[in-house]
């Protein structure tokens, strides 16, 4: 018996023995909660800004909206989601209400709302008719609710608070799962209030009972996660154009920051130290308004800039969340669509093949030399798995070795985030000539971090955490080769004359002509600015030679130079400010004072040239305002006896305000004057962008 004994006992100690426990790594700092965590894997998706300021050619509505307003012509929620989820995107957030307080379900608590517009006789209900759209596609769900309400008669006061909350109860109970609950920043000030029309203030830290608010969303939606200022679990990147900074902690200090009150650069930073995980979502919209403006079709943001946006938001660990300005019609316009599938197709061409499945992998520090936390790891695209190192190692060295060179211009890393952000300073390097040369130096990683860099071919590269709060923890890596961006050259002519052509990347040729037909590889190729003088139809074209792809071919009318042009007269306003009419640069614009809508300006050509027409540009910024919608053109030889060439309308320019072209009957001139007669709103002035001539 006691033999036996003594067996079991040995074996049982050789057992313990033999079997190392592991030891896995202590989070550090503040850690995501698992609907975080949830919402990071999301990287994508879309806000959609329709509603009664759609109707209303509006940004901010007043309040004082009629229902009968709200009447889309053609809505189909399918159509957004389809649109949504062919881009790319992986959820849909929907404005409920803005700041007009105009409700696109048919809310128990107020009239102000769908169920008295002429949509569906009143019987509609778009959250509905959304969320059911987005579950049968298997997109995520989200609602935008405006705390500030400037339709409400008793916003400022208690009532509105319980009404607010009520609303917020009516949304989180019956829509389905919400991933996303979205306040705006914007609270008091101005608005219609009942038929009061006045200005009403609020303490936006306590007036609403945040404290309520999560409360209620924590109990009807306990895994969706709430976007503010500050947060509480997502907080805003700080700005409206879709970048985040180069150094972008998900941890965060939020108790001085709420709703209206914060700090641009610390929401943009984050706090390295911070005691909360509030990572950053980037919000941007494809256009220059987050409604829609019919004004706007033409400046749909160019493929350059939409993927110029995703890598400095997704590649700088925040997520993308794209607007899409829902028409009149009630579908997203087809530019807005034609640039989100290019999106698309870019983002999968850059990451369609990931390079490490060829590399050999070299770690400085593997921890424990276990298995469970080996080099290999980072190649095997898949979150839960991770390469650390032992206690007290905060810097540590990857090398990726190839057997054959390899061409990259991407880079992704990401961290094991569940156990915190860790990374505070890294560098990519690569081996030429048995020398290591620094690609890129940078310092936070996050959830993701993408490097975009020119190509380089190499055998070997080397990635190195320089410092860390802790051990680091890598989850993924990545190594690209994405293709040319393939656009049509960027187009810039000076005041002198000169042209400037480019491409985003270095290594995309630029083939020109001058006489209207249309470039290939053998025509006139773009090596350095050059001087045009005189009418010319210019085309050009950009062309990869790896992909032999060529880009859309871009036209150009220029004219006579503007060199010997100076603005002489205008008929009111500051003259020494008017040089931005002939600079030719369509951003710069001028505008004359609120002195009506009756005014000119007069410009000496130089010479004496023989007109055949004119043409206006208005000015092109969100806000523009005294766009000429009637004019009056004359010339002169002497700047004192004028001839009138042109009188009329720009048709349909409130609504798409580009280059308006006039031609009229050959008159000699070396004075110019553009009047206006009328513009297209209120603001009682004239602008202009542009001014010039048609010779040809």
């Amino acid at each position: 018996m006691k033999t036996t004994r003594t067996l079991i006992f040995l074996a049982i100690t050789g057992l313990l023995f033999s079997c190392k426990t592991i030891k896995e790594p202590k989070a550090v700092g503040a850690i995501p909660s698992q609907r975080q965590l949830d919402w990071h894997q999301l990287e994508y998706y879309a806000f959609i800004h329709f509603n009664m300021n759609t109707f209303t050619d509006m940004e901010w509505g007043l309040g004082d909206e009629k229902p009968e307003k709200f009447n889309p012509t053609n809505l189909d929620v399918n159509q957004w989601v389809r649109v949504a989820k062919s881009a790319g995107m992986k959820g849909i957030i929907i404005t409920a209400k803005h700041h007009d307080g105009f409700c696109l379900w048919p809310s128990a608590y107020t009239e102000h709302s769908v169920k008295n517009s002429p949509w569906k006789n009143g019987k509609g209900d778009l959250l509905k008719e959304l969320s059911e759209a987005c579950k049968k596609a298997g997109l995520k769900f989200g609602v935008y609710l405006s705390p500030w309400d400037r339709h409400h008669a008793e916003y400022g006061k208690e009532e509105y608070v319980t009404y607010f909350h009520n609303q917020l109860r009516e949304l989180l109970t019956n829509y389905g799962e919400i991933f996303e609950v979205w306040f705006d920043g914007a609270n008091g000030g101005t608005g219609y209030y009942g038929g009061a029309n006045e200005e009403r203030k609020i303490d936006s830290k306590t007036y609403y009972q945040w404290d309520k608010v999560n409360q209620i969303i924590r109990e009807l939606q306990p895994n969706a996660v709430i976007f503010g200022d500050g947060g509480p679990d997502v907080r805003w990147i700080g700005n409206e154009y879709g970048y985040g900074t180069e150094t972008n902690w998900a941890s965060f200090n939020n108790d001085n920051t709420w709703a209206g009150h914060s700090k641009r650069e610390h929401l943009q930073k984050g706090d390295e130290d911070g005691d909360k995980w509030i990572p950053a979502e980037a919000d941007v919209s494809i256009r220059p308004g987050w409604y829609y403006h019919k004004r706007e079709d033409h400046q749909v943001r160019s493929l350059e800039e939409v993927v110029a946006i995703y890598y400095n938001s997704v590649g700088r660990n925040a997520s993308l969340l794209l607007n899409l300005p829902v028409d009149t019609r009630g579908l997203v316009h087809e530019n807005d669509i034609k640039r989100l599938m290019e999106l698309k197709y870019v983002i999968d061409a850059d990451f369609s093949n990931n390079l490490i499945s060829k590399a050999n992998i070299k770690a400085s520090n593997v921890r424990e030399k276990q298995s469970l936390f080996e080099v290999e790891n980072v190649a095997d695209d898949n979150n839960s798995t991770y390469w650390t190192t032992d206690e007290g190692i905060k810097t540590a060295m990857l090398e990726f070795s190839f057997d054959e060179p390899i061409t990259f211009n991407r880079f992704l890393v990401q961290e094991y985030i569940p156990l915190g952000q860790r990374v505070k300073e890294f560098k990519l390097e690569y081996q030429a000539d048995g020398q290591w040369n620094t690609i890129d130096k940078q310092t936070t990683i996050g959830y993701k971090r993408i490097l975009r860099f020119e190509p380089v071919t190499t055998s070997k590269i080397r990635f190195t955490i320089i410092d860390s709060k802790d051990i680091p923890i890598i989850s993924n890596i990545g190594i690209y080769n994405a293709p040319n961006l393939l656009v049509a050259p960027k187009f810039k002519r000076s005041k002198d004359g000169e042209i400037s052509l480019s491409a985003p990347e270095k290594n995309t040729e630029i083939f020109y002509t001058l006489d209207g037909t249309n470039p290939t590889e053998n025509s006139l190729k773009y090596e350095k600015p050059f001087f045009l003088d005189e009418p010319t139809t210019l085309k050009t074209i950009s062309f990869d030679r790896a992909r032999n792809k060529f880009s859309d071919v871009s036209t150009h009318q220029v004219d006579v130079s503007k060199k010997l042009w100076n603005v002489t007269a205008i008929s009111s306003g500051d003259l020494s400010k008017t040089m931005s009419i002939i600079d030719e640069d369509p951003k710069t614009s001028f505008s004359t004072p609120q002195e009506g809508v009756n005014q000119s300006v007069t410009i000496n050509l130089g010479e004496t040239l023989d007109l055949k027409g004119f043409t206006y540009l208005p000015a092109q910024d969100r806000w523009a305002s005294g766009t000429i919608s009637h004019y009056v053109f004359e010339v002169s030889l002497d700047g004192k006896k004028w001839i009138k060439a042109s009188e009329g309308e720009f048709g349909n320019i409130k609504n798409n305000p580009i280059e308006q072209r006039i031609h009229f009957d050959t008159k000699k001139a070396k004075f110019i004057r553009l009047s206006s007669t009328a513009v297209t709103d209120n603001s009682n002035r004239a602008s202009f962008a542009e001014i010039g001539i048609i010779t040809k």
